[in-house]
């Protein structure tokens, strides 16, 4: 049990990179990209197959951060200088980029269990430090040995790197160019009174938060060993179930404490499909139902809540009265 939601928690954290992209497009720029399950799965075929022609790990997954950028980039033209709608120009990119991805791999699915990622290299650079060793007799000696898994290298390495995304992505979102981004998203007609260039703002937004989407996409390649052309189906509900459950748990009052919350979101998401799916009720095949599941769950308990909450309020001043 405890292998199983340690292996959630590290692919949580690898998926919360694709979350922080969907809340940048759907929270911030107010715009439903239907092109998160094309990029995911872009970013994946890149660094797949740079890899697989013996490109460095590293550079294969940059390639796919630049890929995922240029799709972003190019929903956001189809929206701002074609004039297509926001929903359909996603649902254009997501379609193409199918095609586009069975391009890029040659076939429908690339293995990687023969080559170097990303995870292989940081592992063995990881035990010539001894760290696992001392974790290892740290928890035995408190009487946790049972509990300590094979390396904690993937989950240090990821929390190292999503903490430095989220801060660069606070100090983005703070800066000129992050405001008015923000200001296209919450009142477009506002921002364009102030000659702002609210075209670009779409596209650039986009792009970095595709970039991100085929960020995690390239390591989820490296992580499961294979890129395939189905792995980003359903990719958006997932990145919006992390968003909501996030924003539920934590709250958004500052964007601090909202992109902390898309993270949690992401983590605890994947932690509740891990025990949904330990129950002998639930297969593998469920793992659509559960996300529904989840999602309907996340929209209408905290709405519940909200109408207790206002009851109990109503209750107070009529005894107050």
């Amino acid at each position: 049990m405890f292998t199983a939601l340690f292996g959630s928690f590290e692919s949580g954290l690898i998926y919360a990179i694709m979350a922080l992209g969907v809340y940048l497009s759907f929270r911030i720029l107010d715009f439903p990209d239907l092109t998160v399950d094309g990029s995911f799965v872009t970013g994946a075929a890149v660094s797949a197959i740079l890899i697989v022609n013996g490109v460095n790990p590293f550079i294969a997954t940059a390639a796919a951060l630049a890929a995922g950028f240029i799709a972003g980039c190019i929903t956001g033209i189809l929206h701002t200088k074609g004039k297509i709608n926001p929903l359909l120009s996603g649902i254009l990119m997501m379609i193409a980029l199918y095609s586009i991805n069975l391009r890029i791999m040659g076939k429908a699915n690339v293995p990687l269990l023969q080559e170097d990622t990303v995870f292989t290299m940081i592992s063995s650079w990881w035990e010539k430090l001894g760290i696992d060793q001392g974790m290892q007799q740290l928890l035995e000696s408190i009487g946790l040995g049972a509990f300590v898994p094979k390396t904690w290298s993937i989950v240090i390495i990821m929390l190292i790197l999503i903490i430095i995304i989220k801060i660069v992505l606070d100090y983005f979102l703070k800066t000129e160019v992050g405001l008015a981004i923000r200001a296209v998203g919450d009142n477009e007609q506002m921002i364009t009174s102030f000659s702002a260039n609210t075209d670009t703002l779409k596209i650039v937004g986009l792009g970095i938060s595709n970039a991100l989407v085929a960020f995690s996409g390239a390591f989820i390649a490296q992580y499961n060993s294979f890129s395939d052309a189905g792995m980003g189906i359903g990719m958006i509900v997932i990145g919006l179930a992390s968003v909501i459950i996030g924003e539920a748990l934590v709250g958004t009052k500052t964007i601090i404490r909202a992109t902390l919350a898309v993270i949690i979101g992401a983590v605890v998401y994947r932690l509740i499909v891990a025990m949904a799916l330990r129950w002998n009720f639930f297969d593998t095949g469920d793992m659509k139902l559960i996300t529904a599941c989840i999602v309907i769950a996340a929209l209408v308990i905290p709405q519940v809540m909200d109408k207790q909450k206002e009851k109990r309020r109503k209750s107070l001043r009529r005894r107050e009265v």
